[in-house]
């Protein structure tokens, strides 16, 4: 394959808008005092459903640092078939992932409405921008091909 373009080489001033759309993000985040910690994890789950591998390296590393454990970071791709998540954490789940694959049937009400019951206006916001900036990073690293080596 031929080397690709470099998005942020190539338009360094959208990337830095995206930079500054993703620091917007993890203040809503903080506001609604989202964890750090699970809030890599939501940015880890929708970049494995895009299969955007530097983004998985980066935010399981991320979520490590930030204290979430080895065991919740493995099953993260499983998440519903654990108890390793709250309701709170599982309505996110079930957002970030809607939000991720809006192709497949939009963002479902049962989802929106499951989102409502658990989480407050804040966090929902705040979620919902944080799957809008990851899905903006997954798809820049992903046709750029940001290297991941071993």
């Amino acid at each position: 394959m031929s080397e690709r373009i470099n998005l942020g080489k190539s338009a360094p001033a959208l990337y830095q808008a995206v930079i500054g759309l993703e620091k917007l993000a993890a203040e809503a985040v903080a506001s609604a005092s989202i964890p750090d910690g699970f809030a890599h994890l939501l940015r880890l789950r929708a970049s494995q459903l895009n299969q955007c591998a530097f983004c998985i390296r980066m935010h399981t590393q991320d979520a490590l640092s930030s204290g979430e454990s080895s065991d919740r970071i493995s099953v993260l791709a499983a998440w519903r078939e654990t108890g390793y998540f709250t309701e709170k954490e599982r309505s996110s789940l079930a957002l970030v992932e809607a939000i991720t694959l809006i192709s497949d049937g939009q963002v479902p009400d049962a989802i929106y409405e499951q989102a409502a019951a658990n989480l407050s206006k804040d966090e929902i916001s705040a979620v919902e921008w944080l799957s809008v900036v990851i899905n903006a990073w997954n798809r820049i690293a992903t046709s750029s091909r940001y290297p991941v080596k071993a």
